[in-house]
């Protein structure tokens, strides 16, 4: 059974929380603030009951200290939407001598943020060290980063195992609403899967053809699909190593009598320009040295008509080249579609999140979910170690 936050008394309690602010940042300022915003029940929660807050995040891959990484306009922002003082010092890393200082000094009630966990190497190996110095700066730890909790860090799982520790809200309502995906599904149940490779998605397909009615694929990785076939996909691109599992997943799903629906039609051009000249072709018949770079209007159509009548909805990855105008219109398109549907829809993964965001119909999806390569293994079946280190 999960620990929560209602399993502890944390008041006039030091609480340190791994929270997920792994944000884009632009001339010193959050671009899309969707994370931390999904972490402020579990704070305003912890603030409301007495606890003096010590919060822990990592803000892209640095190699050690990166000026760039730092977290400033993190601590700015959530001082923000807090509506209190974020005390942060700009320091080598959350277990720096100042920092250490630094934490010592918090008041009571106060809310402090650790400079970024990845400026110490230390953090992704997991070590005890780095760990146990984390532990020593609060009575209990609260895990709230669902989207690095399929990592074992000394942030995530090094932590919860020297302290009393819980999930918070955000974590624990992902954990709901995906598992609500695998144990108790209302049918029918569609996913839909997008991306540039079958390697990544091979083991959620593997798995929710158990348990889906209709698995709808998008992105690069249906190219690797359609080639397996002996399509002509042109210049797309494909993973000739994955062609024997392609055919594999392709049998399996028919075999267990699920839909594996491929784009119909493919948006083509010679290169991936935005302005760039573009022509629509069937998906098994496009012309050598042009790329299928997103789905075309009777592959929008059809997903459409796939959706129809569905009451549970997965989707993850983008179904074209997003980041590039035209190619997203296709994944637009779906994401309206989704969010127009009187069904139980989770949204997970960067693309198709923003996607939903750019339709301005977010508030219509029954769950966005925060961590799409978390959300991934979860639904691969794999027990993510920051999960499993929360557990009674």
């Amino acid at each position: 059974m999960l620990t929560t936050l209602e399993d502890f008394d944390v008041k006039d309690k030091r609480v340190l929380v791994r929270v997920d602010f792994n944000v884009p940042v632009k001339d010193g300022r959050v671009g899309d603030d969707t994370r931390i915003r999904a972490a402020l029940p579990t704070l305003e929660a912890l603030v409301s009951r007495g606890a003096t807050l010590i919060l822990m995040s990592h803000l892209g891959r640095p190699k050690g200290v990166d000026e760039g990484a730092r977290m400033r306009p993190v601590a700015a922002r959530l001082g923000e939407l807090l509506g209190t003082d974020i005390r942060y010092l700009a320091c080598d890393g959350p277990a720096a001598k100042e920092e250490q200082e630094f934490v010592a000094g918090a008041p009571h009630g106060s809310v402090t943020l650790l400079e970024n966990t990845r400026f110490d190497p230390r953090e992704t190996k997991n070590d005890a060290g780095l760990a146990r110095i984390l532990a020593g700066y609060a009575d209990v730890y609260v895990d709230d980063a669902f989207g690095s909790a399929h990592r074992a860090h000394a942030s995530t799982e090094g932590v919860a195992r020297l302290l009393p520790a819980a999930a918070g809200r955000l974590l624990e309502q992902e954990l709901k609403s995906l598992g609500r995906l695998l144990d108790r599904p209302e049918h029918p149940f569609a996913v839909i899967l997008g991306g540039a490779k079958v390697s990544d998605k091979i083991g959620v397909i593997d798995n929710l053809i158990k348990v889906a009615d209709k698995i709808l694929v998008g992105g690069a990785m249906a190219y690797t699909f359609i080639a397996a076939r002996g399509g002509s996909v042109g210049a797309s691109r494909v993973e000739q190593d994955q062609f024997d599992t392609a055919r594999r997943l392709l049998k399996q799903a028919d075999d267990a009598g699920v839909i594996l629906l491929l784009p119909e039609d493919s948006v083509c051009a010679s290169e991936i320009r935005e302005g760039t000249q573009t022509s629509v072709h069937p998906s098994d018949a496009i012309p050598d040295g042009l790329l299928g770079l997103d789905v075309g209007p009777r592959s929008v159509q059809a997903i459409r008509e796939a959706l129809e009548g569905v009451h549970t909805v997965f989707w993850n990855g983008p179904l074209g080249v997003f980041e590039t105008p035209p190619f997203d219109a296709g994944t637009v398109a779906v994401a309206k579609a989704v969010a127009e549907l009187p069904a139980f829809t989770v949204v997970g993964g960067g693309d198709s999140v923003a996607a939903v965001n750019a339709t301005g119909l977010a508030d219509r999806i029954g769950h966005i979910s925060t961590g799409g390569g978390a959300a991934l293994e979860f639904l691969e079946g794999k027990t993510l170690p920051g999960v499993a280190a929360l557990q009674r």
